[in-house]
């Protein structure tokens, strides 16, 4: 074993899967000094996690990534069917429109976002997101394993080996002002902090099976990202096996659930053949496995995110089954949240307490997710017994139940309205918008006005309620300059702070000015109606801004509102000031 020289650097980011990417994406952007390491010699080698929704396309859009992502991912035209059958090649027993596809929800999904939802698996987002790293200058190392981590009151010290350099190993010590743990559910950064985690391990045990097989006459016609195989005899939790749509219509993920007291699953090529077979009904279809895993449910999450200089983000600090698809879109909206507050941090243009927000805004946006997580694989159990499965059930008993379905008469007619009920239940995972978009933060970064959060008028699970409440992410209306749409969640971002008013607000744009100059920070403004840089051409600005024309609101590089005034004050330039500086933590 050899050691090499130090390396310092201004922040070490553990971890290159999707949160350590986009962290060290969104710092290069910033002008920060990063270095990443994982032990890996490459990104993700297979599917893994694929629903990315509206918000984390808001990232990927902020980074100016959000063409490759929809390039090289399935659109979301192509997402929409969730279907339950007892094989691809039966009659199907139901099926539901999702991800915002449907007639129903279309519009909701429209008008919440100047993005669209796609479907691409993280062995293939990763290597956008580290082109796009990279482009920007990241230093990304793979193949450095990181073997300790510690901390002082000055910076924190990491030893990493490098794993591919032969039968010689190299040792090298970086040293950090911080350190973020990216390195997911096994996180050795966790680990060795000692962050303490909440909730329970091993909940669950499933298997992925990777695998080619042309089922384009089964799934073209009712396109879909998942199809939910429901044989008879077979009652565990979510059924034979769901079968995940990779590459449309001849690459999938088959997973299936499994109970560890009675050992591992066969995973021989023959057994997975076998089952692959047993749920798509034909047996003239070509099948090649390309790998096999197993993997455990968690319901845990971290306590704190922060301890001392040192930050978790993504699976590292939040870990729950993939129901809802929110565990990467969760991980890279973390690192959006902690980027710009690293980046004014070393730059010295903000107090070092704006890194607690932190853990104050994103820990209960974890909790929530991984609370949602597990009541969605909850919520699948109705389906089960809608059909009439059971446990300990034969196969010809579980047709018996399942023939029952579609018998005419009282009895009949029940089960298919409870078949309904459960299905409609689903949409609490697949067409959670509310979930997906409606984050609210409480910190010190957030300046509360004193007014009641709107309250809202349809299920909020289900439904993006927008609102310019301090700690909302900003509403989304489209706008119009030089006969160009943007979208105002467009106006801001890129690292920097936005003011947006109206007619009248003019005063807030020339306040906007003064204050960049006295805290040596960029901060754009935009005067929003007619006549200003943006025309509300639809309306709809006006109808969500939730302020006067001569009001203005302040949102943060993540595009969270971080102040507002209703109208405009006698002293506009020392009120924006005061404001910026409180959310800053600045004592200058």
């Amino acid at each position: 074993m050899t050691m090499t020289s130090a390396v310092h650097t201004d922040v070490l980011i553990v971890g290159a899967g999707p949160a350590g990417l986009t962290m060290a994406a969104l710092l290069a952007t910033y002008g920060v000094d990063a270095v990443t390491v994982t032990k890996y010699a490459s990104t993700a080698h297979s599917p893994r996690a694929h629903i990315t929704n509206q918000r984390t396309m808001e990232v990927f859009r902020d980074l100016d990534l959000e063409d490759d992502v929809r390039a090289a991912a399935t659109p979301n035209e192509l997402m929409g069917n969730n279907v339950w059958a007892t094989s691809f090649a039966d009659e199907e027993i139901a099926r539901l429109l999702t991800w915002g596809s449907g007639p129903e929800r279309r519009m909701d999904y429209e008008l919440a976002s100047p993005t669209s939802m796609c479907n691409i698996p993280q062995h293939i987002l990763e290597p956008v997101l580290r082109e796009g790293a990279e482009a920007r200058g990241a230093d990304l190392r793979f193949s450095t394993e990181l073997i300790s981590v510690s901390q002082d009151t000055d910076g924190v010290t990491a030893v990493v080996r490098q794993r591919d350099s032969g039968t010689e190993q190299t040792k090298q010590t970086i040293r950090a002002r911080y350190v973020v743990g990216a390195d997911g559910g096994r996180s050795t950064v966790a680990e060795q902090l000692d962050f303490a985690f909440d909730g329970e391990s091993g909940l669950g045990a499933a298997a992925n099976v990777w695998l080619e097989a042309d089922l384009t006459k089964y799934a073209a016609y009712r396109p879909g990202t998942l199809y939910w195989m429901c044989q008879p005899g077979n009652d565990y939790w979510v059924g034979s096996g769901t079968w995940i749509c990779v590459k449309p219509w001849t690459e999938w993920v088959l997973l299936f659930m499994y109970d560890p007291a009675e050992g591992e699953p066969d995973l021989s090529e023959e057994a997975v053949i076998a089952r692959a077979r047993a749920t798509i009904g034909d047996p003239d279809i070509d099948l090649k496995i390309k790998a096999t895993s197993l993997w455990q449910i968690n319901h845990l999450i971290a306590q704190k995110y922060q301890i001392g200089r040192v930050f978790l983000a993504g699976d590292a600090a939040h870990r729950h089954p993939p129901a809802n698809g929110l565990g990467t879109n969760t991980s890279i909206q973390d690192s959006f949240n902690l980027a710009w507050k690293l980046a004014l941090v070393l730059q010295g243009k903000a107090g070092e307490e704006l890194l607690a927000t932190y853990t104050d805004e994103r820990q209960p946006v974890g909790r929530g997710v991984v609370d949602r997580a597990m009541q969605s694989v909850g919520d699948m159990r109705p389906i089960s017994k809608a059909l009439g499965f059971e446990p300990g059930q034969t196969a010809e008993e579980g047709q018996s139940a399942l023939d029952g379905l579609r018998a005419p008469g009282p009895v009949g007619e029940r089960r298919r309205r409870e078949l309904a009920e459960a299905v409609a239940l689903q949409n609490y995972q697949f067409n959670a918008l509310g979930v997906e978009l409606g984050q609210r933060y409480e910190s010190s970064a957030v300046i509360d006005d004193g007014s009641p959060w709107p309250k809202p008028t349809r299920d909020p699970e289900l439904y993006d309620h927008p609102t310019t409440h301090p700690g909302a992410r900003l509403p989304h209306a489209w706008v119009e300059h030089e006969r160009v749409a943007t979208s105002t969640l467009d106006l801001g971002g890129r690292g920097e702070f936005t003011v947006l008013t109206g007619i009248g607000g003019e005063p807030w744009a020339d306040a906007a000015q003064k204050a960049a100059a006295a805290l040596g920070i960029p901060v754009t403004s935009h005067v929003i109606g007619a006549g200003g840089d943006h025309a509300d051409v639809l309306g709809r600005w006006a109808a969500l801004r939730e302020i006067g024309d001569s009001g203005a609101l302040l949102v943060r590089p993540d595009h969270h509102v971080a102040w507002r005034a209703h109208h405009l004050t006698n002293d506009p330039s020392g009120d924006l000031e005061l404001a910026l500086r409180r959310v800053l933590a600045r004592t200058d």
